[in-house]
């Protein structure tokens, strides 16, 4: 008689447990990264035009966009920084163990954050990490690079959001919709 459990696990390898924590860590990047929108969608030449309405449309599709590419835009702005920093080798390190923190409590994390039995919103998180990525790095005393960095990237980051028209963007909930509907 052959046991159950020796012919389920035959012919499988079994995996120490720092190569699973690892295969877990790649699945968690992939679903992870999954959460942006693709940059092909951000940068459809097609959908970028110049508002008819300048100051209601821009600030509405400026609203639109933020929502929608959060994750890019917050990519866009930690590579613009990290760039900023590549002089400054103290800096980088800080901002490298920073980045760890923005992997685990942001871009990696398959849970909400909860503080104190509250959940914590994603923006909350977002503004957090931002004002403590940038106060831990002005204290290697590269301000300027850093405040330069910031404004660049929060001026490419507007830029974008004013001139990407919003017309063709399908949030999850209007996806589901679609979808529910079509079968």
């Amino acid at each position: 008689m052959v046991s159950t459990t020796m012919t389920t696990t035959y012919g499988t390898i079994p995996t120490p447990p720092k190569l699973e924590y690892i295969a877990r860590g790649k699945q968690r990047i992939k679903a992870g990264l999954g959460t942006r929108r693709a940059w092909k969608t951000m940068f459809d030449l097609r959908s970028l035009g110049i508002p008819s309405n300048i100051i209601p449309e821009s600030i509405s599709r400026i609203r639109v966009n933020i929502s929608y590419f959060r994750m890019n835009y917050t990519m866009v702005l930690l590579l613009i920084l990290f760039l900023s920093l590549l002089w400054h080798p103290i800096s980088l390190i800080v901002f490298v163990l920073l980045m760890a923190a923005w992997l685990f409590l942001y871009f990696l994390r398959d849970q909400p954050v909860i503080l104190w039995g509250r959940l914590v919103d994603d923006r909350l998180v977002v503004v957090l990490m931002a004002f403590v990525t940038v106060a831990l790095l002005l204290l290697t005393h590269a301000t300027v690079n850093i405040v330069v960095a910031v404004f660049v990237a929060l001026l490419v980051v507007l830029v974008h959001a004013v001139f990407r028209k919003t017309e063709d963007l399908l949030f999850e909930e209007e996806e589901e919709v679609i979808v529910s509907v079509a079968s």
